[in-house]
């Protein structure tokens, strides 16, 4: 229960009030985008208009994260609070109630344009479903991919370490979804996000496959923010500091010499290992050689 003594705070309810409702708005407002409404008046409706959802979707998004980014970081996806944690920017409790805010958003909102929609225009509710012509491994690999192109575009535009960012990161993140749209409707209806499936999916009772469109923007999530936190962009502030550990006491002739000379006072009085008999002229050139030596090691150590 440690974990969760901080919930009990006016700022964390508004967090978790402000990721309900931007996932709630978004939904509403995205899936209302795949509604067809020539289905009422032509026999053979024409096919969605993939650019219309695609630019929805990412519009969309890019507008909750300019309107709610300052208050909970508006992640709106489970697999960016997901990433949030591995990379310790986020606590496990306050990632809980991101996730049960999420999911819960997405049911509210997918039923909201579940209400206002006439049954007849109503077709799929832009339930995300795996296309027929390919497996459910092929749709696996397809909501890795675009979630991790997704993520790592969250981290690495809103990432403090940089001072090359001028543009908006909201827009930046927003032309991800876009982007992962419209490569991916044809596929697997382009997820990107678990609760953005598990809303339209819950309000219309369809589970088909639905297990990919959780396992796969998770371990893509987890993914791509590893590989920009700890591979592409590690922390700059950690490296130096690892690398000073490494090279606290680098290696020079002088600790050389500290640590020959606290050998030799500490083996005084005591019995040597062994000996070697030298002449005398033998051992007066030895000790000549020897002074040489140490001299030079002095002065480079200077």
């Amino acid at each position: 229960m440690t974990a969760f003594k901080g919930v009990w705070t006016q700022e964390f309810w508004r967090c978790v009030a402000a990721e309900f409702t931007a996932t709630l708005i978004f939904v509403l407002l995205s899936l209302g985008s795949t509604i067809n409404w020539a289905a009422e008046d032509a026999e053979r409706p024409a096919a969605p208009n993939l650019v219309l959802i695609s630019l929805c979707f990412g519009l969309s998004i890019a507008t909750m994260v300019q309107c709610f980014g300052h208050v909970s970081g508006a992640h709106l996806n489970p697999a960016v609070t997901v990433a949030m944690v591995v990379t310790r920017n986020l606590s496990l409790a306050k990632a809980v109630f991101y996730l049960l805010a999420q999911c819960l958003g997405s049911v509210v909102g997918a039923a909201v344009l579940y209400g206002v929609t006439p049954e007849s225009a109503r077709g799929g509710m832009g339930v995300t479903m795996v296309n027929t012509s390919i497996s459910a491994g092929h749709a696996l690999v397809v909501e890795l991919f675009i979630t991790f192109q997704l993520v790592f575009t969250v981290f690495a535009s809103c990432d403090p370490k940089r001072s090359d960012l001028s543009g908006s990161p909201a827009l930046a993140i927003g032309l991800s979804v876009c982007i992962g749209h419209l490569f991916a409707i044809p596929y697997t209806g382009a997820s990107m996000n678990p609760a953005r499936s598990f809303g339209p999916a819950m309000v219309t009772w369809s589970w088909e496959n639905h297990w990919v469109y959780w396992v796969a923007p998770v371990l893509g999530g987890i993914l791509a923010a590893s590989f920009y936190t700890f591979l592409f962009c590690p922390n700059p502030e950690l490296k130096k500091h690892y690398s000073q550990a490494r090279c606290k006491v680098p290696f020079s002739s002088t600790k050389f010499r500290e640590v020959q000379t606290r050998l030799s006072v500490d083996m005084l009085g005591k019995q040597p290992l062994f000996t070697v008999d030298m002449e005398p002229a033998e051992r007066k050139e030895w000790e000549q050689e020897k002074e040489i030596e140490i001299s030079g090691e002095i002065l480079s150590s200077v």
